[in-house]
């Protein structure tokens, strides 16, 4: 029996994973995709895995989430991303949920919300400090909350009581290294574009301390100098990121 949840996943330009994210969904009773605007397969392969399709629809990744739980037919709503993997164990954690409030078995629904642990992968090696090593983010949730706040990382509004999911959602970012720089490059763009919006402008600290302190805050103060090689990598493309942002808010003044 499929769990009264409803499954909501945002995409742009996701063929190459939006099947294998819809399949390990089967326990669940409904997946809605909300695409903005692939140019690849992805809208065709979603409906190919069972999925039901919003077209057409808003390209910031709040605004998605937010169209795909507007037309849930559950209550209960958890937000994916393509790149994340749902498995057997925090599955059935999730279940317990709905079915606790309903009078049900199990933990149940003592919470308007829960946050999960994200496992972040890179290279195939699960990085475990830094920020990537304390990831949390909030995405199961009664449907009558929205999205909002950051272009780049929306969270849930209002919230008053967020519970926690005791096992991790897994989550692969990032194919390679030149993929990482990509999506870097757009999320600094988009995040200018809002800081832009709101009248900001980028200091000389912006440029040159901001980008120096994130390095030395994820090397030393989080620990990723234990990680070796990967670590360094990591604190830098970091750096970077902050570093493009306000480079790019710079070049629109």
């Amino acid at each position: 029996m499929q769990a009264p949840i409803t499954v909501v996943i945002p995409t742009l330009n996701e063929a190459a994973q939006i099947a294998a994210c819809i399949r390990h969904l089967d326990w669940t009773a409904d997946v809605v995709v909300v695409d903005g605007g692939s140019t690849d397969d992805t809208v065709a392969r979603a409906r190919a895995a069972g999925a039901r399709v919003l077209t057409d629809g808003p390209r910031g990744i709040g605004e998605q989430r937010n169209a795909g739980i507007a037309v849930a037919r559950h209550d209960w709503v958890f937000a994916l991303d393509a790149d994340e993997r749902i498995g057997p164990e925090l599955a059935q954690e999730i279940m317990a949920v709905p079915a606790g409030a309903n009078g049900g078995a199990g933990a149940g629904a003592t919470h308007e919300a829960y946050r999960v642990k994200r496992r972040n992968a890179f290279r195939g090696r699960v990085l475990q400090r830094g920020h990537w090593g304390n990831d949390w983010v909030v995405r199961f949730a009664r449907r009558e909350f929205r999205y909002g706040g950051s272009a780049v990382h929306p969270g849930l509004q209002g919230l008053r009581d967020v519970g926690t999911l005791t096992q991790q959602l897994d989550h692969t970012p990032y194919r390679d290294l030149s993929h990482h720089i990509e999506k870097l490059v757009a999320y600094a763009q988009t995040s200018a574009r809002a800081l832009a919006a709101r009248g900001e402008r980028a200091r000389w600290s912006d440029l040159a301390l901001r980008p120096a302190a994130h390095f030395w805050r994820e090397y030393l103060l989080r620990g990723g100098f234990l990680d070796g090689r990967m670590g360094i990598i990591q604190a830098a493309m970091g750096a970077i990121g902050g570093f493009l942002k306000y480079a790019f808010l710079w070049e629109q003044e």
